[in-house]
Formats: C-alpha cells, sequence, structure tokens
C-alpha cells in the first residue's frame, strides 16, 4: 500500500518564501551543519562541537537541548531536526563508558539518511589553548588531505565527510591571495588506525619580491579521530546524490577557440557573396554602354527560353 506524504502548502508570505528556499537548485547554496547534543555528553565533546562550530560559523546552527535519541539506532529523529532547520549535515556528539568522546558525522540527501561515520576524538586541543590571533567569520579554508585516504571505503567516506563540513561555499568566481587565512591538514595514518586534524593561520610576510613569504601558524583546534562505526551509502544512491542536472554542465561553445596566448578567436561564418551583383557608388565612368545593356537583356531572354523548353 502507497505511504501518502502530506504536502505542504504555505498560508503566508514568509511560508512561502522558505518553502521556495528548500526547492532544489540548478546551483545549490552551501550546506548547512546542524551541532546535536546527546542524552550524555562530557566537557571534551561539548568544546570539539564549540570549536567545530566557530569554524563554520555562518552555515552551522547548534542546539543546546539534550536529545534522547542514537543515531545508528534511529536516525529518524535526527532527519526530523535537520528537515526543520533546513540542514543537511549534522554532528552528534555523545559520551559512555563504551564509547568514549564519541562524534557521528553525517550528511542527508532529500531528506533521509545517506551515510555516516562514528569517531572517536583523542588528543584533542581547544582553540583557547593556542595564543595569537583567529581567522575571520566566513573564511573560506584550504583542505589538505594526506596519507592514504583511497585504502578503505571508510576512509573515502571519511574524507568526503570531512570536505562537505569545512568547504564552505562552493561557488565562487575567484579568490583573493589577501583573503586566504586558513588551511586545514587531515593526515592518514593505515597502521596506527588514526586520522590526525590540524588547523593553521597563513601569514603573508614581506619576502622582498612580488610574491609573499608564506608562514603557517598552528591556530587549532588540534585533534585525533579514530573509525568506529560506519554506514556507508549504496553505490545507486550515490550516484543519484552526485548527479550533475543540465543546467549545470557547461556546453562547448561552436566556432570559439583559444590561442596559446589565451586570446579568444572567434570564427564566423556567411553566405557567399556576389560581388558581381554588389551595389557600389553610381559613377559615371563606370555606367554600362547601350550595347552592353542590349547584350544582357538578350542573354537573359535566351535563358528564360532555354529553362521554359526545358
Amino acid at each position: 500500500m502507497p505511504v501518502l506524504q502530506r504536502v505542504v502548502k504555505p498560508t503566508t508570505r514568509k511560508g512561502k518564501k522558505v518553502l521556495l528556499g528548500r526547492e532544489p537548485k540548478v546551483i545549490e547554496d552551501p550546506k548547512h551543519a546542524l551541532f546535536i547534543r546527546g542524552r550524555n555528553t562530557n566537557e571534551l565533546t561539548m568544546h570539539f562541537m564549540k570549536d567545530i562550530l566557530a569554524l563554520k560559523r555562518l552555515h552551522a546552527t547548534m542546539l543546546n537541548h539534550k536529545n534522547d535519541f542514537l543515531p545508528f539506532e534511529n536516525i529518524v529523529p535526527v532527519e526530523h531536526l535537520l528537515t526543520k532547520h533546513n540542514s543537511s549535515l549534522f554532528m552528534f556528539a555523545s559520551h559512555n563508558k563504551k564509547r568514549p568522546n564519541n562524534v557521528v558525522l553525517g550528511r542527508t540527501f532529500d531528506s533521509h539518511l545517506l551515510d555516516m561515520i562514528e569517531v572517536g576524538v583523542e588528543s584533542y586541543r581547544e582553540l583557547s589553548d593556542f595564543p595569537g590571533e583567529k581567522i575571520m567569520v566566513g573564511t573560506k579554508p584550504i583542505i589538505h588531505f594526506m596519507g592514504d585516504f583511497e585504502s578503505s571505503q571508510d576512509l573515502v567516506t571519511l574524507k568526503s565527510l570531512l570536505a562537505d563540513m569545512f568547504c564552505g561555499e562552493r561557488h565562487v568566481s575567484g579568490v583573493s591571495l589577501a583573503g586566504i587565512e586558513h588551511v586545514l591538514v587531515f593526515t592518514s595514518d593505515v597502521k596506527a588506525g588514526k586520522i590526525y586534524a590540524r588547523s593553521y593561520r597563513i601569514k603573508l610576510k614581506k619576502s622582498g619580491q612580488r610574491t609573499p613569504r608564506v608562514e603557517l601558524e598552528e591556530m587549532g583546534p588540534s585533534f585525533n579521530l579514530v573509525v568506529r562505526r560506519t554506514k556507508i551509502a549504496s553505490s545507486d544512491l550515490m550516484k543519484i546524490a552526485c548527479r550533475t542536472p543540465q543546467e549545470a554542465k557547461s556546453r562547448p561553445k561552436k566556432n570559439i577557440s583559444k590561442n596559446v596566448l589565451g586570446t579568444t578567436m572567434g570564427r564566423v561564418h556567411i553566405k557567399k557573396q556576389r560581388i558581381d551583383k554588389l551595389q557600389t557608388r553610381k559613377l559615371k565612368g563606370l555606367r554600362k554602354t547601350a550595347e552592353e545593356r542590349k547584350a544582357e537583356r538578350k542573354a537573359l531572354i535566351q535563358k528564360r527560353r532555354k529553362n521554359a523548353v526545358g
């Protein structure tokens, strides 16, 4: 028996605007993340979520109240919260004796779970533990992955989740050199089974040349992740979720090319030109004589007779 879904119709102008904002778009908005607090949390997991929230300030929301559910046992409450807050990413923090300092990273597609990974946080140092200036709110970071993230499907999914969580604005027209202030480095150690995450602030200093000298200053937070449980999306579902609409695909432009120097070259196609019929200035010296006009009329009459007979 098919399940009937309730169709939500807006009753106010603001409600209509909200529903239109949730509809699919050719160029999607930046992914919004929801930080959820579990039934039991400790000081480390709470500070960890607040520091990640500080890095995603413009595209994240944190729920301060406790939630008595577990994503791996029942994902429906999480999907309901994500739909309510128009979010597609979530981070769920919990702590117990069996799984201390536990964090679940996940994402949804079409308001349903796509994939999620449960990790343990170790060797955590807060943002406040590092002296010095911090980055500006809304800064798009450079994300650098080191090590073998292709050795297992779990690491491939974790790499994709981390990139989605920290990438910020996806569609940018240009990047300013002075605006690059933050770099995130994730290093995979397959033998130890850990992922080392470090955060650096980029400093541009004078070098005596046009290109500045780049220095990295550790800004925090600093932590290690240990993969525990995973729920990987099927290949068919991932293919549908990553499908690019036809409107967003770039089509090649005909008769337009670029040379070695980057100059755009265009080719224009025109019909065959009848130079003999081209109207020029009416000069007395170019006028046809009476004999030439008579010969043209005679040739035209013969041509018509020939066509009529044929």
